[in-house]
């Protein structure tokens, strides 16, 4: 059974991530709907594949083809609109992160979908590879302690980031424009939570899985021109997140690195918005020998909409506390990190 896609948004996570995906899987699902703000992006997108288009959600949530409501709008936006796809009685959501803004409106989201018994999935593609289900395998077998996690990523520009971080810093009632003042500790402490919230969320299900227990932020700043550094410890483990988009344009860089007592794990994940299959896992012996599994099997991507098709087809079912403890977390770590950039960002 294919069911019917509607898409609020029509940037670049519509264009260059969830169509080309669903695109791949016309026996689960197909776009019949895409809205935008009022910018036109939504019939350029909906017409070379036959969808409609409109401006707002009202027309989207009132279209009876529409059973999966896909939400790449702003992040303040998404609490509400998955409410308004509840009260709409559409059967899945699938909302690009995060979740929500606040804790409370996490739980108020996560409460309306469990009642109404709504599929949601929350759109952390890394969670969904295959290539971490292999590294938390291999992890589990060998039963050794976590010791140290970082995340390193190293990015070219990206609208879709810079849109955020720099909407985020700037006032309500001024455009943003250009890259924003880090020197500023309001504006880089605004930037960092953007960023933590919209980017390094796509780990944090992962780094919740290895280090669960959030204790504090031991240091954070925001990098030029865009990026930060952010430690914390969590279960007792000290994790660290780097990230920079740099003017260059460099290759993509996206790694995960897992210290345990014998070996090194290193998870290298695609560059973002491209379909090249799963991540490559590649670990280090204590002897030195190294052991590499090549990519196999789907991207994050593909898999995130497999997942989606099982909740929809009964064969899996929604953890809604998971999501909620995954909000929980990330927005945890995000205000902890600005605020340590208000107060100095040292430890």
């Amino acid at each position: 059974m294919s069911h019917g896609v509607g898409i609020v948004g029509a940037g670049p996570g519509a264009a260059a991530l969830h169509l080309p995906t669903i695109a791949r899987m016309p026996e689960d699902f197909s776009v019949v709907h895409i809205s935008d703000a009022g910018s036109g992006r939504a019939e350029q997108l909906a017409s070379p594949i036959g969808a409609r288009w409109s401006a707002g959600t009202e027309e989207l949530l009132a279209d009876p083809r529409v059973s999966v409501v896909v939400l790449c709008s702003p992040p303040a936006e998404h609490a509400a609109q998955i409410l308004a796809s509840v009260a709409a009685g559409k059967p899945a959501v699938l909302c690009e992160k995060p979740l929500a803004t606040t804790p409370d409106d996490a739980a108020t989201v996560i409460a309306a979908c469990r009642e109404a018994g709504t599929a949601l999935l929350i759109g952390t593609n890394h969670l969904y590879d295959p290539a971490w289900g292999r590294a938390k395998h291999h992890l589990l077998a060998g039963g050794r302690p976590v010791r140290a996690v970082s995340v390193t990523l190293a990015l070219p520009p990206n609208g879709r980031y810079h849109d955020v971080v720099t909407n985020a810093s700037a006032p309500a009632s001024v455009p943003a424009r250009g890259a924003p003042d880090l020197s500023e500790a309001g504006v880089a402490a605004s930037v960092v939570r953007a960023l933590i919230t919209g980017l390094a969320v796509h780990d944090l299900p992962i780094l919740r899985d290895l280090a669960p227990v959030f204790e504090r932020v031991v240091f954070a700043r925001a990098i030029a021109p865009i990026g930060y550094a952010v430690g914390y410890r969590a279960s007792g483990i000290p994790v660290r997140l780097t990230t920079v988009m740099l003017p260059s344009g460099a290759d993509a860089v996206w790694r995960l690195d897992i210290t345990t007592d014998t070996d090194l794990v290193e998870v290298s994940f695609p560059p973002a918005f491209v379909h090249a299959g799963s991540a490559t896992v590649r670990v280090t012996a204590p002897s030195g020998r190294v052991t590499t599994y090549p990519p196999a099997g789907p991207d994050g991507y593909v898999a995130e909409w497999g997942a989606l098709a099982d909740l929809l087809n009964g064969t899996s079912v929604v953890e809604y506390d998971e999501l909620l403890d995954d909000s929980r977390y990330a927005l945890t770590l995000a205000e902890a990190a600005a605020a340590r950039i208000r107060s100095g960002g040292g430890p």
